[in-house]
Formats: C-alpha cells, structure tokens, sequence
C-alpha cells in the first residue's frame, strides 16, 4: 500500500529566457498539474506513485528520470510506443508576464484510458488525487479518471478532485458538466470561486448535500476556505515574494494532501496547504521550490533571517 496516486500527463517543458520567435536560451525540465502535486507529496516524506503515459522517447526518458529522482514510484506509468510526450513552452514575455504554449494534442499522455488503471489500483493508494486537466486531454482520460475514483473508493481509498479548468484545453460551456460530474465522485472537491461557479456551485458548500464531504477554496492571496459538515474554516495566505506564480495551486494541493495523509485536522490541512503553495512562488518552476518537510517552519522566519 502507497500513500499517494496521483494520476495525468507529464510533459516536457522548455522555459525561454525571453520572446520565444526570437530564439535565445531556455532550460529544460518537466511540467504537469500532476506532476507537481506528485513531487509535493513526496517531497514531504510521503510514498508517491504517478498514473499516466510517457512516449517511448527522450522526452518519456527525462520525465521517468526526474520523478524517479524525486522519489516518484512509476510502476503505474505505461511507455506508449506510437504516441510522443507532450511539450509545453513558456515565454517570459515581460518580468510579470509569461505566455504558455502546449502541444499535448494527441499525445501519450492524453491516449491514457480505463486499460491502463489495473497496475495504478494494484498500488493500492490510501488517497488518488485526480484534476481537471486530465479530463481535459480527451475522452479517454474523463473516462479512467471516473473509473478510477469509483474503483479506489471501493478500494477505501480518498479520493481528492482539483477542478482545476484551462481555458485553453477546453471551454467553460463543455468543461462545467463534465467537471461537476467528476467532483460528484470524489471524497473532496478543490477549486477557485471561479471554477465551483463553472460547475453550477456558486455556492461551494453546497456541495455538500451530494457526494463530498469536504470542499476547499483556493482563494490565492486571500488565503483558503474549508467547508464540511461542522461548517467553515479559513486561513490566510503566507505573505512571500512571489517569483513565479505557476505551479501553485498544484503546491496546495500537494500540502492538503499531505497534512490528510498525516490525519491532521481541517486547520492543520489548510495551513500547510498555503505553507506549500507559497513556497511554490517563490522559485522559478512549477515544483523546482517545493519544499522538504523539515523546511516547513522556514516561511515563519523574519525577513532577512540567515538559518546557520
């Protein structure tokens, strides 16, 4: 039994130092909403597995190489050998501005179906963390997201649902009906005011009368806002100097996960998942600033403080 499955698309990321037609210097890594919360996990001392696919590439190559050193199990990711792995190029446009472009259309990741689910629940996760970007890829990946989530509640696992909506892979109007579906299978719902009002939740506890039995707001520098049967919690957000704020939610994710793998209560949970999200937008990266459990209390500091 592991801690955590996470499952998604992984891709290979290409960060340009300025406007990408103008060519210059970039570094390479790897990006994905899920990757992000996997490391997370991980990086907090919690046995992590990634569900997914990666093509039979050098670009596949480098995904399972970074997770593994990350200390992510693989043994739920499938090499596919007729599709590539996804890529994704961010363009630092101005110091505040950057510009995404994917090319994930058909790709590995988004060939990703209910087949490849066996070795995933074999795991036998106590929690599986699923998003709205993974429904997102096609409808193959919508398909083994809800299979999974109704398989691992079988299994007695948590199953945690990040709305997470990208514009840009599908629109609201198509998005909303297939990501309230989703939140309709999983034990806790997570998601910006914006994307509960996508799903006809304007009013996030509302939710509760159906299937959840925790929703959580992410209201970035506002904070977060727990509702569940005993009512409401909030705690503010951690003011940090923000470098770079993708990743983010991913990093919240990551520490509310963590914090209920832990058994710690609905406070402790929130806390740590601003904790962990301000410490993601502080570094260049999506997880690149993700930090190790024993780093938690580092943000507490004063300005300035030098820890020897």
């Amino acid at each position: 039994m592991i801690d955590l499955l996470v499952a998604g698309e992984v891709m290979t990321a290409v960060r340009c130092d300025g406007p990408l037609r103008l060519g210059g210097s970039a570094t390479v890594s790897v990006v994905g909403a899920e990757a992000g919360v996997a490391i997370g996990a991980a990086r907090l001392g919690h046995s992590t597995a990634l569900g997914g696919r990666v093509g039979a590439d050098e670009s596949g190559a480098l995904v399972r190489r970074t997770l593994a050193a990350e200390q992510v199990a693989l043994d739920a990711v499938v090499t596919d050998p007729e599709a590539t792995t996804g890529l994704v190029l961010f363009e630092r446009r101005t110091p505040d501005l950057t510009r995404v472009e994917y090319h994930r259309r058909g790709s590995a990741g988004s060939r990703w179906g209910p087949a490849d689910l066996a070795p995933a629940l074999a795991l036998r996760p106590r929690a599986v963390h699923l998003s709205g970007v993974t429904a997102a890829l096609s409808e193959s990946c919508r398909a083994a997201c809800a299979e999974l989530a109704r398989r691992a509640r079988l299994l007695g696992a948590v199953v945690s649902f990040d709305l997470n909506h990208r514009p840009a892979l599908w629109p609201g109007d198509v998005a909303g009906p297939e990501l309230a579906a989703l939140a309709g299978l999983a034990d806790v719902v997570i998601g910006s005011p914006e994307e509960f009002d996508l799903i006809g939740a304007a009013d996030p506890a509302g939710l509760l009368a159906g299937v959840p039995g925790e929703v959580v707001v992410k209201n970035g520098a506002h904070g977060a806002t727990s509702h569940d049967a005993d009512g409401t919690r909030h705690q503010p957000a951690l003011r940090v100097r923000a470098v770079d704020p993708v990743g983010a939610g991913d990093a919240f994710c990551a520490g509310w996960l963590s914090a209920l793998l832990d058994g710690a209560d609905r406070t402790e949970r929130l806390r740590r998942a601003v904790t962990v999200g301000a410490f993601a937008v502080t570094a260049r990266g999506d997880w690149e600033g993700l930090p190790r459990r024993d780093e938690l209390s580092l943000l507490g500091l004063p300005d300035g403080a030098v820890v020897r």
